[in-house]
């Protein structure tokens, strides 16, 4: 009985579908061809009819940077943003109808245009400023030398670059990697490298993300045992009017070298002034909260939609995630030497941690959390945290130099 009542549902079900085919059948061959052509139409529109391979792959990836940021924590705001854009990137469809982020007019091209045009990272520099404490800094200046350091790195890439047939233009956008800075990649490649722009931006903000996975077996291979437990004396107390004068100050030291980088530095230091001032507090909240995570929202989902298999899936794309990585590990190198080398001419007792010259890189504030975990590895007492930061904001400031520099010689 159950059988029966299964074969009449099925029956029913067939002539519910092929009824209206067959009665439009009768009425003559334009209304079957016109519901042929639709449902051909509607099938060629589909997912499955645009499938290739390729997509598969930028998925998988997504969803490998979803993981990433969600079940490891590591930098969940920029690549739970990413991932989840490089699924919407990577959706097949048909062209045509103002879907895809490279067509004109469409909603995610729209969005884009924040990156390619470059505002969305001035904008993320003002929210890094009004949450930066530059105290440290100001209270021990020499450290700066560390995140200065760090960018040779970024010089270092652009000579591989170079070497393996890239553009100069293109050279200098691929070397900023090093810096551990998305928003000065995007910057950087927007005016320089365009055509390069996803690539880079993955690749940046991939290796921002893993700063922790990076950074300490480079910071072990490079120091002894001895070095790493440094004691590093507390820093001084700085004053509320060395807080107000440093951006202004800084603002107009940095400028005056990188003028191309004043889009960068300007809003930075812009938006510290806004957090030391004490009478911009409403300004400052809005830039360090709700400015900065709407940007990051727009800037990540756009970035990771930017990676479509067609145009991502390149040899030159492989070749700038190697040279970033590449990058990414001689600044971290280069500021744990520096450290080392700094450590010759000062006296005992005013030495420096080399631990936390990998700090030097701008990816803030995590490459000063490095830092820290690895010097408490060894000493659980020894907190460098707050040295580290000294270096990192450098790192910020001299990315943001660097690449002006680089924007003036080869634009």
């Amino acid at each position: 009985m159950k059988d029966l009542k299964y074969k009449i549902g099925f029956l029913l079900l067939i002539l519910a579908v092929f009824a209206p085919i067959s009665l439009w059948a009768q009425n003559g061959s334009d209304e079957v061809s016109l519901v042929s052509n639709s449902l051909m139409k509607f099938w060629n529109n589909t997912s499955f009819a645009n499938f290739n391979f390729k997509y598969l792959i930028m998925i998988f990836i997504g969803i490998i940077f979803i993981y990433l940021g969600i079940a490891k924590n590591w930098e969940p705001l920029l690549l739970v943003p990413i991932g989840f854009g490089i699924l919407v990137g990577n959706v097949p469809f048909t062209e045509g109808y103002k879907i895809g982020i490279y067509e004109t007019g469409s909603v995610m091209n729209i969005l884009y245009s924040g990156v390619i045009s470059g505002w969305y990272p001035p904008l993320i520099f003002l929210g890094i400023g009004s949450m930066t404490d530059f105290s440290t800094l100001i209270a021990n200046p020499k450290l700066m030398l560390l995140g200065a350091a760090a960018q040779l790195g970024i010089f270092a890439t652009f000579i591989g670059a170079y070497a393996l047939g890239f553009t100069p233009e293109q050279c200098g956008a691929i070397g900023i990697i090093g810096g551990a800075d998305g928003p000065t990649a995007i910057f950087l490649s927007s005016r320089l490298a365009p055509e390069l722009m996803g690539a880079i931006a993955v690749a940046a903000y991939s290796y921002m993300a893993l700063v922790p996975v990076i950074q300490p077996p480079i910071m072990k291979l490079l120091t002894t045992n001895k070095e790493r437990v440094i004691r590093m004396k507390p820093p001084r107390q700085v004053t509320k009017f060395e807080k107000i004068a440093f951006p202004v100050i800084g603002l107009l030291l940095t400028t005056f070298i990188s003028p191309s980088a004043m889009p960068l530095l300007g809003m930075l230091f812009f938006g510290n002034l806004l957090k030391e001032s004490g009478v911009t507090e409403r300004l400052a909240e809005t830039a360090r909260f709700a400015l900065i995570n709407t940007i990051t929202i727009l800037l990540g989902l756009t970035v990771g939609a930017s990676t479509q298999a067609d145009k991502f899936l390149t040899l030159n794309s492989m070749l700038i995630f190697g040279l970033g990585a590449a990058s990414f590990v001689v600044a971290s190198g280069v500021g744990v030497l520096f450290a080392k080398l700094m450590n010759l001419f000062l006296k005992e007792g005013n030495k420096i941690n080399p631990l936390i010259g990998s700090a030097g890189v701008s990816a803030v504030p995590d490459a000063a959390r490095v830092s820290q975990e690895v010097g408490l590895h060894y000493d659980k007492t020894n907190h460098l945290l707050m040295h580290a930061m000294a270096p990192n904001v450098a790192g910020v400031i001299g990315s943001a130099v660097a690449a002006g520099i680089l924007l003036s010689m080869l634009s």
